[in-house]
């Protein structure tokens, strides 16, 4: 089976790249966002950008969480208010406010002063889905890799809002641990989240697309695992999954 991989690599999808070919996979490193005619493959590691263009014409199925899924948790496992709203709703906050998109990540994701500092209509449509936090610091952050209900690979990533690459903790594993248990029925099999402390409680920080997320210092070939659930051939879906495919690419 061959991996997708995107005309531009960083040094994560290098190392996924190299742990494809230790696992004895092909890659194709395609030069820009066109299958050529003949290609076939049944796996990507990309943007999402990328995966909109190549994976609907190829089969593939990436998996993500739902759009308001971060949304839907209870206060006791974010730490924070978040609400999933439409772009066009959000220009009336009148308050600072933590902005991101859900999946695609179109939206710089940062503090904003108020809604009118978000991108006007020319920039993006109304009905464009945003996440609305309350501001919090984190001390430290982890990404979790999550496969069938079990954290399969971590690493920790930053320490008071800076790069800070290490081990995987054992608190972060178990909190990830406990978040399966509560919501494990909510993600797909295959997805990454990150989690961290704030005023000394764990709290989910957001969830991400494992065929889209840098590796850290995570071991390739755990995440390798992964990425290849995440973004794999439509027919090979579990209906469990099915819900989980990315538009467009159902």
């Amino acid at each position: 089976m061959t991996l997708l991989l995107p005309p531009r690599l960083t040094a994560s999808a290098e190392a996924v790249r190299d742990a494809a070919h230790r696992r004895g996979l092909a890659t194709v490193q395609l030069p820009a966002f066109v299958v050529p005619d003949g290609l076939r493959a049944g796996h990507l590691h990309a943007g999402p950008a990328f995966a909109d263009a190549v994976a609907p014409g190829l089969g593939i199925a990436p998996l993500e969480a739902p759009e308001d899924w971060l949304a839907r948790l209870e206060r006791e496992h974010t730490q924070r208010q978040i609400l999933a709203v439409p772009i066009a709703e959000a220009y009336a906050l009148r308050r600072p406010a933590f902005v991101t998109s859900p999946n695609d990540k179109s939206l710089r994701a940062m503090v904003y002063a108020d809604g009118s500092r978000l991108p006007g209509p020319d920039a993006v449509g109304p009905h464009t889905p945003v996440l609305v936090s309350d501001i919090v610091e984190f001390t430290v952050e982890y990404r979790l890799y999550l496969l069938d209900g079990a954290v399969h690979a971590g690493s920790r990533y930053a320490e008071n809002g800076r790069l800070s690459l290490g081990p995987l903790s054992a608190d972060a594993a178990a909190f990830g641990a406990e978040l399966l248990a509560a919501y494990g029925r909510t993600l797909p099999a295959a997805i990454v989240v990150d989690v961290g402390t704030t005023g000394g409680r764990w709290a989910v920080i957001e969830a991400n697309a494992a065929w889209a997320s840098g590796l850290y210092t995570v071991d390739p070939d755990r995440a390798l695992d992964v990425i290849l659930r995440a973004a794999g051939p439509r027919g090979a879906v579990t209906p469990r999954d099915r819900p989980f495919v990315r538009p467009g690419c159902r």
